[in-house]
Parts: C-alpha cells; structure tokens; sequence
C-alpha cells in the first residue's frame, strides 16, 4: 500500500512539473511568435527598402529571447549554455550559425511549441470544467447544452454524467501527455540553442577546473576550521589539564586537602576537552549518518531547529558518504541561519532523489534579505555544493520568502 502510494505521490510530481513546464514553454512561446512576426516585418519593410535601419534589432530580439528559453531549461534541467556575445555588425549577425539556429528554434517554438503548450495547459482546464459539470448542469437552461464542444441538450444527471465522463477522459489524457508534451516542447530548444559539441566541452573544462578550485579552497577552509576548533579549545583544556596534573602532584606534598579539589576541575577539564573534541569529529563526519542514514540524521537537524520545522525525505537506498555528509551540512548551515537571521515562524526541508541527482531545498517564511556577503554562511554552502560539481540556487527577496534549492550528483 505504502509503495502504491509513494508511486502515486511521484506520478503527480511528473504530471505537475510537466504543467509546469508547458506554462513556462507556452510563455517563451509567446514571444518566440512575437520575435518572429517582428523579424518578418522587418524583413517584409526591408525588400521595400524602408527596414533596413530596423534589421539590427532582428538578432538582439531573438537572442533575447532564446536567452529566455535557456535559462528556463536550465532551471528544468541540465544547463543550457548560451554562445559568444553576438558580432558587432549586423552582416556577421546573421551569418554567424548561432544566430542561425536561434533563429529556426524561434520559428518552430512560435508555432508548434505555442501549439503543445495550448494543448497540454488546455487538457486539464478541461477536465475540471466537464468533470464538475454535473454539479452546476442545472444553472443552466437545458438547450444551452454543456461546456466547450458539448452542444446536445442537457435534460438531466444522466446527460450531465456523460460530460463528466468526457472530464475523466481528459483528466486522464493530462496524466498521461502532459509529460511528453513538456519534453517535446523543450526539445528543439535543447537542440538548438546549445553550443556546438567544441564549444560546450571547452567550457564544460572551465567549469570543472573553476569546480575543482572551489574543492581545494573549501578543503583548505574546512582544515582551518579544524585547527582552529583544536586550537582555541581542545588544546587549551588539555594544557591546562597538564597545569592541574602537576600542581595536584605538588599539592600532594604541601598542602594535602587541596588535592582532590585539584583533581576534581581536573576532571572537569578533561570531559569538556572530550566533549569538545567529540564535536571537531562530528564536523569531520555527523556519526548519526552512520547511525540513521540521512533521513534520521536530517530528521534530528529539524527536530532541533529552533524554528518548527517540518521534513520531507524521499530518497531510495544510500548516496556517497561524501554526498550525504554535503546534505547534511548545507540543511545544517541552511536551518542555522534561518534561526539567527530569518525571523520566520516555519520552515520545511525537502529532499528527494531523481535519478543521479539529489535534490534539497530549504524554505521559509521569514523576512527574506538573504546576502551571500552578509556573513551568513550561504557563500560557504555555494562553496561546498560547487567542490562536488553540485547546483545551488538562492531565492531570497525583501519580505520574503526565502528558498534555497541544492542539486548534488549522486550516481545512478
């Protein structure tokens, strides 16, 4: 029943992103018909000789907007890389092959992507429409017929069940399509509008040594912090436990009765040097991963946050440990500063596993105003998260809310 169910909650999950990505596909699609009906305007004035001052403005609209359609995929998926800065004449413009493909990747996604995203956001506009027919059929007189193309007269239930049966044929197309209508529509954009194979393997090099730099500073940064917790606490203790050791083995001759008060903050030293200690090897790496895995371990970081918390952890089998121990401190840091800085009154942990990803996001409903620069530890979550090739992302406008979204690889 439990797996029945977690199918379920994972088959709306597609069916909703799908939507979601048609909405937004139908939007690009908007203005890949406007960018597309201004270029054949401007071309049209141009034969008549009155659009050529206008032609510059051809390949700067439609790079426009194919920057549109790119961070939009990017943010549903794997990044899609945008090409050099456009050529400073309009000749070279639109003879350079980027702008070539820019350009028949607006003239399908104005008309056949307009045309999937109206048919995926339709269908279940639809099957709401004619699924709750039956309960306002009567409100209408029975010649009028029904919703959309139901134009035979509606006389009682019996009609109006049969418009809710065309509800649930439709309910069912939208579980059903709205997945592979969203790929299709995306396709020619991700086609299209990357950079040639050289190209986007040259900067997928720049990336991944800007990656591995992040790895070596914020290793650097985390031997410091580990040095710096021995440091300033644990090495004091055992130094002045040293001093205590040595003034009980004085006492002992002199002064008797002041031995075993000696040895008592002697005692104390050394289980605050412990509990100190026990705390630089929990940073290192939690135990309770070990222990709990990362569902319980991400469970006791929101048990313990100040702020109520609630979880979600979706996540089959076991990741890297590296990879759990990355989850587990940015969630850490993450409800940290939302019980410092945030003022908010909720917050909710959500993590989930899709394919080789692993997916975190952080919400809250404080004040917003997050800044990387403030201080706040986000700079070294973004760190931690690049080391490891991962994807970090912060959303925090003035009045809130806030949200943080992490994408770590994780294996097959």
């Amino acid at each position: 029943m439990r797996i029945r169910r977690a199918r379920l909650i994972e088959r709306l999950r597609v069916v909703v992103d799908g939507l979601e990505h048609l909405v937004g596909g139908l939007g690009t699609a908007l203005l890949a018909l406007l960018a597309l009906a201004w270029t054949l305007l401007v071309a049209a004035a141009s034969v008549l000789g009155v659009g050529l001052l206008l032609a510059p403005t051809v390949p700067r609209i439609t790079r426009a907007v194919a920057d549109r359609e790119r961070a939009r995929l990017t943010r549903w998926g794997p990044p899609v890389v945008g090409p050099p800065p456009l050529p400073a004449t309009t000749r070279e413009a639109l003879r350079d092959p980027a702008v070539r493909r820019e350009t028949a990747w607006m003239t399908g996604h104005g008309t056949i992507g307009l045309l999937l995203g109206a048919i995926g956001i339709s269908m279940p506009v639809y099957a709401v429409e004619y699924a709750s027919f039956p309960l306002w059929f009567r409100a209408l007189a029975p010649e009028e017929g029904g919703p959309g193309f139901v134009v035979w007269r509606i006389d009682g239930f019996a009609d109006a069940a049969v418009v809710w049966a065309i509800g649930v044929v439709f309910a069912v197309l939208t579980v059903v399509l709205c997945p592979p209508l969203a790929r299709l529509q995306a396709l020619p954009g991700r086609r299209l509008l990357a950079p040639p194979d050289g190209v986007d393997l040259n900067l997928r090099v720049a990336e991944l040594t800007a990656t591995r730099a992040a790895a070596l500073d914020a290793h650097a940064v985390e031997l410091r912090r580990i040095e710096r917790s021995l440091h300033d606490g644990t090495q004091n203790r055992l130094v002045a436990l040293n001093v205590m050791i040595g003034a009980a083995r004085r006492a002992q001759q002199r002064n008797p009765a002041a031995v075993a008060d000696i040895l008592d903050r002697a005692q104390e030293a050394t289980e605050q040097a412990l509990a100190e200690l026990r705390s630089v090897v929990r940073g290192i790496l939690p135990p309770v991963l070990d222990d709990r895995g990362l569902s319980g371990a991400l469970a006791g970081l929101a048990g313990s946050c100040p702020v109520p918390c609630t979880l979600e952890v979706d996540v089959p089998g076991r990741c890297a440990v590296s990879v759990e121990a990355t989850a587990y401190f940015v969630v850490a840091e993450a409800l940290t500063n939302v019980a410092k800085h945030s003022g908010a009154t909720s917050a909710r942990v959500a993590v989930r596993r899709a394919g080789d990803r692993l997916l975190l996001s952080v919400t809250d409903d404080g004040k917003g105003g997050a800044d990387e620069t403030g201080g706040s530890g986000l700079g070294g979550i973004r760190q931690r998260v690049a080391a490891y090739d991962g994807r970090f992302v912060m959303s925090s406008p003035v009045g809130g809310p806030t949200r943080m979204d992490v994408e770590l690889p994780c294996g097959s």
